[in-house]
């Protein structure tokens, strides 16, 4: 076991609202970003991880809808 993933789903209508974005595409997209964390990934420590951690949650939100 990795570790838990826990969305507020207030918190995600609020950041869905201000994205534009629906709330089940700030889910999934809150689901991923606390995955990669799980998984080591770290946008805080600097520039360059972010820029791979954004990299790869374009990635799996791709493959997640093109599997819907």
């Amino acid at each position: 076991m990795l570790g838990d993933i826990v969305i507020s789903i207030p918190t995600a209508a609020r950041q869905a609202k201000i994205s534009d974005w629906g709330l089940y595409d700030e889910i999934y997209r809150l689901m991923v970003h606390g995955i990669l964390h799980l998984l080591g990934y770290d946008h805080e420590k600097s520039r360059l991880r972010a820029k791979l951690m954004r990299k790869k949650e374009r990635e799996a939100l791709n493959a997640i809808k093109k599997i819907s």
